[in-house]
Parts: structure tokens; sequence; C-alpha cells
């Protein structure tokens, strides 16, 4: 490791996604330990996506580190935006089918908020914004997808990297961060902090 520290601290993962652990590791990034940060996610009151997605990703991160000092911490929160409205996680077929609906045929977007605080406690965060094209979807393929279970907990109420890449038609920015992780921005921000 190059950089400020003459000892490598720990990276912490503060994320539960199995997901996220196996994009770093597409990067040569290990983590140390996960720790899955406890979080209320809940919208504020009119907040806009990105907003959510930064804090988000912020609380996630600060919990994680307040507990785990003289080590780096990265965190990250994905909200799923048509227009101003976010496209929470989905727990039931009723939210997904309903998810699929809006996006059927539209452009929405996937904000990342990427956050790594560094052992001296500086905070170094990215917001990431990927534009994403559905194609027309039709109710047969709403039912399979639906069947799939693909999209339980999926933010949006799909997974880019399954069945669902067939409805995407075109993105604009980060592929991995739709999957979960910008690793370009992740990359970089771990760099600027003399992680890598």
């Amino acid at each position: 490791m190059a950089g400020l520290y003459k000892k490598a601290p720990r990276l912490i993962l503060a994320s539960a996604s199995p997901r996220r652990e196996q994009l770093l590791a597409q990067i040569g990034v290990r983590a140390d330990q996960i720790i899955p940060a406890n979080v209320d996610e809940t919208p504020r009151q009119r907040e806009l996506p990105r907003v959510l997605a930064m804090r988000l990703g912020r609380s996630k991160a600060l919990a994680v580190a307040s507990e785990s000092r003289k080590s780096f911490v990265l965190a990250c929160d994905t909200a799923v935006a048509l227009g101003r409205r976010v496209l929470d996680k989905t727990e039931n077929e009723v939210t997904v089918r309903e998810h699929l609906k809006l996006l059927s045929g539209r452009r929405h977007v996937v904000y990342g908020g990427v956050v790594l605080i560094a052992p001296d406690g500086k905070v170094h965060s990215k917001l990431v914004t990927t534009a994403v094209v559905f194609k027309r979807l039709e109710a047969l393929e709403i039912d399979n997808y639906v069947k799939s279970g693909e999209w339980v907990c999926k933010a949006g109420g799909y997974d880019v990297q399954g069945k669902a890449g067939a409805f995407t038609k075109k993105i604009i920015g980060s592929y991995s961060n739709i999957v979960g992780l910008p690793l370009f921005e992740t990359s970089k921000l771990l760099k600027g902090a003399h992680y890598v």
C-alpha cells in the first residue's frame, strides 16, 4: 500500500450486499471486514433522490466509522429514481409490478452515493449518476420476471445482471453503479485517500 500510512489500516465495507463485496474484488480490493450499517433508510419528505443516496451513503459510513477507529470505511447507497420519485427496494409482488410498469418504455436514473472515511476521519465522497432506458415491457415479460424472484430487495425492483438485462435498451454512465458500486469512482476515492 502506498500513501501516508506506514502500516496498512483495515478496510471495512459498511454493507450487507455480497454484490458490493464482489464488485470491490473485481478491482483488486478486498475488505478486511464487513459491517452492515444499521440506519433508517426512509426518505425524508420531498427529499430528492440524489440527496437521499448521498445522505444514506454518508450515514452508513459514519455509523460504522464511529465504532471502527483507525480503519478505512467504505459505504454506498443506491437510489433508483423516476423523475423526483424514488423507487425503493421491492418486498412484494404488488410493488415490483408497479415499479416495472412505471419503468416500461421510459428513462430512469440510478444514483450511487459512495462515501469513504479515512483513518484520520476525513470524508471522501462522490455522487454517481447513471441513466437507464427500458424497452416497453409486455405483460407476459412482467409476469415472468415477477416469477423469477430476482427483484426481491432490489432498488427499483430489478437486477440488471439478471433477466432484467434484457429490458435494458440503453445505459448512459457507469454500469457498475447500477449493480451496486461504481468502480471507477470508488477506485479514485481509495487512491485519493491514499488507501491504494
